[in-house]
């Protein structure tokens, strides 16, 4: 096996500690797994876009022992379809009142506030945002979820937004290089 590979990635330590130990992460969907966007077909039914960058994100948070969960207030069948597909198995949707959904889901995973970060962009989100150890918006978000952020993201919402804030949650964690060099020199086996 080579060396462990030096990331490309790089945030202030301040930031770093402030991210250090979440062992769950909430996400909101629209306007932080998708672009905001609300595509309805002929049908009537709501079509969404996903970026894969997301979505692995996703999942190296759950390899790294951080649960994603994801808290909507809009629910349908493709979002469902998506979530499944990428293991994410503590979901709320349909709830505009987010706050009791997280506090539901910190119980029930036996954590609280302190071990928890969340990504919102709008109001909904707020409750949510104020309370948790690490807070992150992309963009685009509306003024008062960028405030309560101690992150706002590079890249926009549904064009990795979501991936950035988990790669920094990986690399608070001191997961990011196991996880790299698991990928560029996997054992027998393993992931690839």
């Amino acid at each position: 096996m080579s060396t462990a590979p030096q990331p490309a990635l790089t945030w202030p330590p301040e930031l770093l500690l402030r991210a250090q130990g979440v062992r769950v992460a909430f996400f909101d969907v629209d306007g932080v797994l998708t672009d905001g966007g609300l595509y309805f077909s002929a049908e009537g039914e709501t079509l969404k876009r996903f970026h894969t960058l997301d979505g692995h994100g996703l999942k190296l948070l759950a390899r790294a022992g951080i649960t994603p969960c994801v808290i909507s207030g809009r629910d349908s069948a493709p979002l469902r379809l998506r979530l499944r597909a990428l293991g994410v198995a503590h979901l709320r949707l349909g709830t505009e009142d987010k706050r009791p959904a997280a506090e539901a889901m910190l119980a029930e995973l036996g954590l609280d506030w302190a071990q928890a970060a969340a990504m919102g962009d709008d109001w909904p989100d707020l409750p949510v945002l104020r309370r948790v150890a690490f807070a992150c918006a992309p963009p685009q978000a509306h003024a008062e979820a960028r405030a309560l952020a101690h992150h706002v993201t590079a890249a926009p919402a549904g064009e990795g937004a979501a991936r950035e804030f988990c790669d920094l949650l990986l690399v608070a964690g001191g997961h990011y290089r196991h996880l790299l060099a698991e990928q560029l020199d996997p054992p027998e086996g393993g992931p690839a």
